[in-house]
């Protein structure tokens, strides 16, 4: 009977070990073993470590977003204004990026392909695409993104004065304690239910990586959370809950990036060439009416000489 008891308190203990074996920054990470450890699929069927303690690094997020896509699996990816001039978004969407030993992008990335580009600490391009001879210098980092959400309507008018308090404590809360002070600024348009949230860090700072917040918060609104539990970004303003709908994060550099005009698309390529024809056409079309005036100015006046 003491054998069977015990067996059975074994089962048991395996059992609760074996479910609270899980990663709760990673809803794709597979867990297991004692002490627990959890891995992600990536590249050619490479387990990478996760540390789920901490926010998985976006760079080993988007590999694994990557492999899923062509794996078939489900990934439900979803291809107020600039803070300042040099900011700028991610208009490249997800791609496989190669990483560093520590989960940060490489400095110059390529996506198994001829062409390459420099990125950001937030893997986001911030130069012209050139050949496999480009040089990326040194990974710049991001110091800081302007989140620009759009909430749900709601029933009431949102008590602006403590809207900076929910918005970093939510971030903190949700963000695996995510430093709140660096919530730096919060603009609320009422009628457009538009928030603005600038997220600053010291130049120079590396402890804090403000772009993997971003890149999870991203994903809480525009598509589903990374995290093991699916309740979404939604801060608590007074008795109300924001329920998020639009998210645009913007980029800001501790360097300007270095896009030309080869960076332009061809839609906007065609825009400018448009509004410069169209502007030509003004020109010329004021150059002929004047000459008119002109012609006319002159008979008229050579006709009241012949009166005369």
């Amino acid at each position: 009977m003491k054998i069977w008891i015990a067996l059975f308190v074994a089962a048991f203990a395996a059992g609760a070990s074996a479910q609270s074996c899980q990663c709760e920054t990673m809803k794709w990470a597979t867990c297991d073993g004692t002490p627990c450890s959890c891995y992600v699929m990536t590249g050619d069927n490479y387990k990478q470590q996760l540390d789920c303690t901490k926010l998985v690094p976006k760079c080993i997020l988007m590999k694994a977003e990557m492999y899923r896509a062509r794996k078939g699996q489900d990934t439900r990816i979803i291809v107020g204004g600039k803070p300042v001039e040099t900011a700028f978004v991610d208009n490249d969407g997800i791609y496989d990026p190669e990483c560093e030993s520590d989960g940060k992008f490489k400095a110059k990335q390529c996506n198994n392909t001829e062409e390459c580009w420099c990125v950001n600490s937030a893997g986001v391009r911030r130069t012209d695409k050139g050949d496999k001879n480009l040089k990326c210098e040194k990974l710049v980092e991001t110091f800081w993104v302007r989140l620009q959400l759009t909430h749900k309507e709601l029933p009431k008018p949102v008590d602006e004065k403590l809207l900076k308090t929910a918005i970093a404590d939510a971030i903190h809360k949700r963000y695996k304690n995510f430093n709140k002070d660096l919530v730096d600024d919060i603009q609320y348009d009422p009628d457009a239910r538009l928030i603005v949230a600038d997220v600053k860090k010291a130049k120079g700072e590396r402890k804090t990586d403000i772009a993997n917040m971003a890149y999870y918060m991203e994903k809480d609104v525009k598509v589903l959370p990374l995290f093991k539990n699916q309740d979404k970004f939604e801060p608590m303003v007074g008795t109300q809950k924001l329920e998020m709908e639009k998210i645009l994060v913007y980029y800001v550099d501790e360097e300007a990036p270095t896009f030309t005009m080869k960076n332009l698309s061809g839609g906007i390529i065609a825009v400018i060439v448009v509004v410069v024809l169209a502007v030509v056409a003004g020109l010329l079309i004021l150059f002929f009416t004047r000459r008119r005036q002109n012609q006319r100015y002159n008979k008229a006046q050579q006709r009241e000489m012949e009166a005369m």
